[in-house]
């Protein structure tokens, strides 16, 4: 299959330090390519992921509010559409996008639904005619509330590539942005209560960012509880793995929580709390622990040390691995195809039915 690919204008394929959809799409589009499938990617013009694209005008950083984000992928929607003539799918990672791409305009259209069912986003998607929606979790299926999904995919990782971490740094870690919502002032209060030293990497560009991270997190800072900014991929994994466990203390219902899968692959044991996706990625008792307060969490990052640091490697490679993930993207996308859907595995043979 030939493969168009939309992400979001703002930020680079991969990105350079927070984005989890940029990762996503990012794995997604070099496990097509391994697969065998052609890869047409429209993204923002610092992007790296090796496979051919189109646009690139867009800067990185967001335009703002809601609606001067949708007018920017807007645009970008449109110029990308435009240059994405012969694909036989394309795979749209923006909101705007499938709004503005209507049948019987050409290809089929996928979008995954990275954000929530909200008041806000949950209007959007059930206005989206013609257009598959994937959902990133059971969870956040469960909540689609009159959205026709056309199925659940976790994302996935590159579980070979992260390093093995031992977990002897002798501190807990926190990946996410600095927002109520990703709890790292419960992080921090948990750590704390435990009698533990943590390590917060984290986002803080955004002035609602600096604002909390004044107000609620800076006060709770000391000699064993540190802010160390936001770190590259690599740092990040680095961090995880020599920490004995992620504490991910969410505050939300979060769709999908990428920091979770990453901390497992490189060994690490996830605290987090029961919210949203959480369950479906941390085997309480086995993986990590499920606890909602401080106290609980503080009693489960005591607890988490003593957990099989190979068991998480294993569930991550089993359950969250990118061939996973690419594998039942391109089972879904077959099933969009009309007629027989070529195998790019057997050059020149005939065409393969779709199953």
């Amino acid at each position: 299959m030939r493969i168009g690919l939309i992400a979001p204008p703002g930020v680079p394929v991969p990105p350079l330090a927070y984005g989890g959809t940029e990762s996503v799409i990012d794995r997604l589009a070099r496990g097509l390519v391994r697969a065998g499938h052609e890869v047409l990617l429209a993204a923002a013009a610092e992007s790296e992921c090796p496979v051919p694209r189109v646009g690139g005008t867009a800067k990185v950083g967001r335009a703002g509010p809601v609606c001067a984000d949708m007018v920017t992928e807007l645009r970008h929607a449109i110029t990308s559409y435009a240059a994405m003539t012969d694909v036989d799918l394309v795979h749209d990672h923006t909101m705007a996008g499938p709004l503005y791409r209507r049948p019987p305009m050409g290809q089929p259209v996928v979008t995954t639904a990275h954000g929530p069912f909200d008041a806000t986003l949950g209007p959007l998607y059930r206005a989206m005619r013609g257009v598959a929606v994937v959902a990133i979790s059971q969870h956040q299926a469960d909540t689609a509330d009159g959205v026709p999904l056309a199925g659940v995919i976790h994302h996935g990782l590159d579980v070979e590539s992260v390093p093995v971490g031992d977990g002897q740094g002798g501190y807990a870690s926190f990946l996410g942005r600095m927002s109520p919502e990703k709890g790292p002032r419960e992080a921090a209060l948990a750590a704390r209560a435990a009698g533990v030293p943590l390590r917060m990497a984290a986002k803080l560009r955004e002035p609602e960012e600096r604002e909390y991270f004044d107000a609620q997190v800076k006060p709770l800072l000391c000699a064993d509880v540190e802010y160390v900014g936001e770190l590259g991929h690599s740092e990040k994994l680095e961090l995880v793995g020599d920490s004995f466990a992620l504490v991910n203390p969410m505050q939300w219902a979060e769709p999908f929580g990428l920091v979770m899968i990453e901390a497992l692959a490189t060994g690490t044991p996830v605290v987090a709390t029961p919210a949203g996706s959480a369950p479906e990625i941390v085997d309480d008792g086995v993986t990590g622990f499920l606890r909602s307060g401080a106290l609980p969490l503080a009693a489960a990052l005591l607890d988490a040390a003593l957990l099989d640091r190979t068991a998480c490697r294993a569930a991550a490679a089993h359950r969250f691995s990118t061939e996973r993930m690419v594998a039942q993207h391109v089972r879904l996308y077959e099933d969009l195809l009309p007629g027989p859907t070529p195998d790019p595995r057997r050059a020149g043979a005939p065409p393969v039915p779709a199953p």
